[in-house]
This record gives C-alpha cells, sequence and structure tokens, in this order.
C-alpha cells in the first residue's frame, strides 16, 4: 500500500477484522472482509451492514441567504428545505453536466454538505470561489469520520445506542448523542435498503463501530458489496454513470430538481447550465440512462459498448457500471443508450470478448427501496 494514501480513523479496525484493503480516492479503504463480498451483501439486504464512508467531504456553510447563495451552484430547491431535513444534489456546469453529487441537510443556522471523496478539494475550492463573495463562510470539517449504517435492521441496532432513531424518518437529520458523544445522524445512504448516515468526532468512531458490531445483527461491510448494493438500488457512482460531461436529465435525476427551479418556476434557473438543463427538462435529452439486464450469466462491466444489431453497425451506447447482482441472482448493469432505445424491453447487443450478447434494458431499480418514508 503506497505510503501517501491517507487513513480513516478506523484504520486499525480494518485491519484487526481481517480487511483486504485497498487505494480508494487517495485513502486506504476495505473492499471486503473475511466473510466476502457476497455474503457482506446479502447481510446487508436482510440485516444490517457497517460502512466507514469518512473518505467523504464534510462541508458546513453558515451565512446570511446560505440557501440562495448554494442555490446559484446546484439545481435544487435548497431555500425550500425545511429544517433538520436533507436533500440529494449536485453541482453543475455551463455545458449542464455535473461536477459532483452531493447531500444538503439544513440544520437551521447553517447548511451541511457531504461531497465524494476523489471531488472534495474541487468541491471546497468551488464552493470558496462562488459562495465567499457572497457572505457565506465554507468549512471543510476536520476530525470527524462518517459511519454508514444499511439494512432493514439498521433501527434496531441503532436504537438500542439511542432510541431516538426510530422516530426518524427518510432524509430527516438530528443532533444525537451516541456512546457518550454528539453525533449528527441522517436517515439516509447509498444502498436502497433503510439506513443511517453518523457523523462522530474521530476519537470516538472506533467505540462506535465496535459498539454496532458486537450486536450480532451487524457485519462490517466493505468498497466491494458497497458498489454492487448501489448498482442493485439504480444508483449513480460519479466518474463512472455520471460525469462532467452528463446532464442531469440524461442521467434520469431529474426527479431532484424542484419544479421552483424549473422554467415558470418561482426561482427558475440562476444555477450554471441552466439554459441546457431547463431546456432538456422540457424537450427531453438524446441519450438516457438505462439499467440493463444481460442475457446468461456473464457481468457486462464499465466500457462495454452497447450496438442496436447482432452484427455490424456503429456503437450506439456503454456500460458505465456493471456486475453481478446477488439479490437479482444475476448479472445487471446501468449505462448510456439514445433516448429512442430506452424503453424495457428493448434488447441491444453488448460487445464481450469479441462477441455481442444480448441485453435487455429494464427498469430501474433493480431491487425495490426499503426506506422507511
Amino acid at each position: 500500500m503506497g505510503d501517501d494514501l491517507k487513513t480513516t480513523a478506523l484504520n486499525d479496525l480494518h485491519v484487526g477484522l481481517g480487511a483486504k484493503m485497498v487505494p480508494f480516492a487517495g485513502y486506504s479503504m476495505p473492499v471486503q472482509y473475511p466473510a466476502g463480498v457476497l455474503k457482506e451483501h446479502q447481510h446487508t439486504r436482510a440485516s444490517a451492514g457497517l460502512f466507514d464512508v469518512s473518505h467523504m467531504g464534510q462541508v458546513i456553510l453558515r451565512g446570511p441567504d446560505v440557501a440562495l447563495a448554494l442555490e446559484s451552484l446546484v439545481p435544487v430547491s435548497v431555500a425550500g428545505l425545511a429544517e433538520n431535513r436533507q436533500r440529494y444534489g449536485f453541482f453543475t456546469n455551463d455545458q449542464g453536466g455535473i461536477e459532483d453529487d452531493l447531500m444538503i441537510a439544513n440544520r437551521g443556522d447553517h447548511l451541511f454538505v457531504v461531497v465524494n471523496a476523489a471531488c472534495k478539494d474541487a468541491d471546497l475550492a468551488h464552493m470558496k470561489s462562488h459562495l465567499e463573495p457572497k457572505g457565506v463562510s465554507v468549512e471543510m470539517i476536520e476530525g470527524r469520520a462518517l459511519l454508514a449504517l444499511q439494512g432493514p435492521k439498521s433501527e434496531e441496532a441503532l436504537a438500542k445506542l439511542n432510541p431516538a432513531v426510530s422516530d426518524m424518518r427518510f432524509m430527516d437529520v438530528a443532533t444525537l448523542t451516541l456512546v457518550g458523544v454528539e453525533c449528527w445522524v441522517s436517515r439516509s445512504g447509498y444502498t436502497g435498503e433503510d439506513g443511517y448516515e453518523i457523523s462522530v468526532p474521530e476519537e470516538a468512531a472506533e467505540e462506535l463501530a465496535k459498539a454496532l458490531l458486537e450486536d450480532e445483527l451487524v457485519l462490517p461491510i466493505g468498497l466491494g458489496a458497497r458498489d454492487s448494493l448501489r448498482l442493485e438500488a439504480g444508483l449513480c457512482l460519479y466518474g463512472h454513470d455520471i460525469d462532467k460531461d452528463t446532464s442531469p436529465v440524461a442521467a434520469k435525476l431529474q426527479w431532484a430538481i424542484q419544479k421552483v427551479r424549473r422554467a415558470e418556476g418561482e426561482r427558475a434557473g440562476g444555477f450554471p447550465g441552466a439554459e441546457t438543463i431547463l431546456r432538456e427538462l422540457q424537450d427531453g435529452a438524446t441519450q438516457a440512462r438505462v439499467g440493463l439486464r444481460p442475457e446468461g450469466r456473464a457481468p457486462m462491466r464499465e466500457g462495454v459498448e452497447l450496438f442496436a444489431e447482432s452484427e455490424g453497425g456503429e456503437a450506439i451506447g456503454r456500460v458505465t457500471s456493471g456486475g453481478f447482482g446477488p439479490t437479482v441472482g444475476g448479472p445487471v448493469a446501468m449505462g448510456y443508450v439514445p433516448s429512442d432505445k430506452s424503453e424495457p424491453g428493448t434488447v441491444l447487443y453488448g460487445e464481450l470478448r469479441g462477441k455481442r450478447q444480448p441485453v435487455q434494458v429494464a427498469a430501474l431499480p433493480f431491487v425495490k427501496p426499503g426506506f422507511k418514508r
């Protein structure tokens, strides 16, 4: 493992639990534990899995009109976000592409924003350069770890440490005491299951993780199962399914753009790439992100080219994420195809090792969400 990799506050715990560590977004992270990716995936779907996501960026924004200021960078309604509620959003660029996706929470006197690990330095610079001139302070929080507890038994496990978590619903945020320290808790996650994300002071992170892992309901889960879980849930991975050249409409993320920010809305536009995005919201995008179900047992992974015919012709799309879906019981993938080929049931062909194999366009998500509304 390279000496230049950063480690999280739970690094010693991962190693002690027998995790296989790999480089990820500049950090040494657990890809799997002795149970293995398949068992970890299945356990999260059936019970509760604990993930270390401390590599993500945690940012606090403060200032007068902070919500409206942030709306100048994202196409979502921040000003309409109720206190102690959170919503999904994304930074857009002038071409209408996505620079990063993020979570935004309204904590009353400030906004709490969680950004992707690989983008956090760029995101911080982006926010500072655009928001500080508007009187908003932008602070990347150091000294806090981030844990995710995911799965249908997450509430049961976490309620043993503080029963108040049971009162939270999907996308609620709260400040709660866990293992004697103040934690910032949201009822959200990245698996399609019910669960929580917990920002905890680094010095208490291992104690909290151990307290959760003592429960037989909870297993430690690595990046391998995190990827297969989010793929089955139809959730995008930045840098793969969405990037600076992908519009939110092509990515099928228009559900995250509230009516108030759309054309004719009270706070329409005003974000980078608004002209392109608002036009696509009205007229549609030329490409669409779709679910894909390859026939047979061979997964179609990122980069596989998609064709309209079994022979001849140019590639019309490509796979952006793919692998085996343990809950589905077969290979699953996501990718981009022309909008007129995006209807579920459409048969396309993916080229594997020089041979074209049938793949059917499928509705997303592959697995029904388990959120507590």
